[in-house]
């Protein structure tokens, strides 16, 4: 396991989970902001990408994890993006369709945010490429308090930079706080 949110695992992938993670990437709904949904092939090699991530950087997708259940529900992590030139740090998610609308991205990507800011502490700022269209993901965005910065044009798709700077995130060192002083720190 690399995180624990109230509801949530987030731990490494596995091949064990292509299955579970095929029926996240594999929805054209869920996917709907992606050029295609994934098929078996590309799910394999998404998971082989993150245990790359995770041998190079020590991080990266993670699979969601239900702790109740034990139920791999989608992924959300961490990971290095070319945008313009140089290297940035995203929080990426993505949910399975029946389990959306409940808040569980926005319970991981802030436990990303958190990780980021205060365990890694190798950057000063995290974003997330989102389309324009996108309205839920960019509501999971503003939830964890990043904002807009700029609009381009990302592997030939439009797209918003929604970023936070360390210095301007809610999380201060959240990691070892009880729930009830985490929860002074959300808006």
């Amino acid at each position: 396991m690399i995180l624990e949110t109230d509801r949530l695992l987030l731990r490494e992938m596995m091949l064990s989970d292509l299955d579970a993670l095929l029926l996240v990437l594999g929805d054209a709904e869920s996917m709907r902001y992606y050029p295609k949904p994934f098929d078996r092939e590309m799910v394999q090699k998404w998971i082989d990408r993150q245990r790359r991530n995770y041998a190079q950087h020590a991080f990266g997708l993670w699979a969601m994890v239900l702790k109740a259940t034990g139920e791999v529900i989608g992924d959300c992590g961490l990971i290095w993006q070319e945008v313009e030139g140089h290297q940035e740090l995203e929080i990426g998610y993505h949910v399975r369709r029946d389990q959306q609308m409940q808040g569980y991205a926005t319970e991981a990507a802030y436990a990303c945010q958190d990780y980021a800011f205060n365990i890694l502490g190798r950057c000063d700022r995290v974003i997330s490429l989102i389309r324009p269209e996108n309205i839920p993901s960019q509501r999971i965005a503003q939830k964890n308090g990043l904002k807009v910065v700029q609009e381009i044009l990302w592997r030939d798709i439009q797209h918003y930079i929604y970023a936070v700077q360390r210095s301007e995130s809610k999380l201060l060192a959240t990691s070892n706080l009880s729930e009830a002083e985490k929860s002074k720190f959300k808006a």
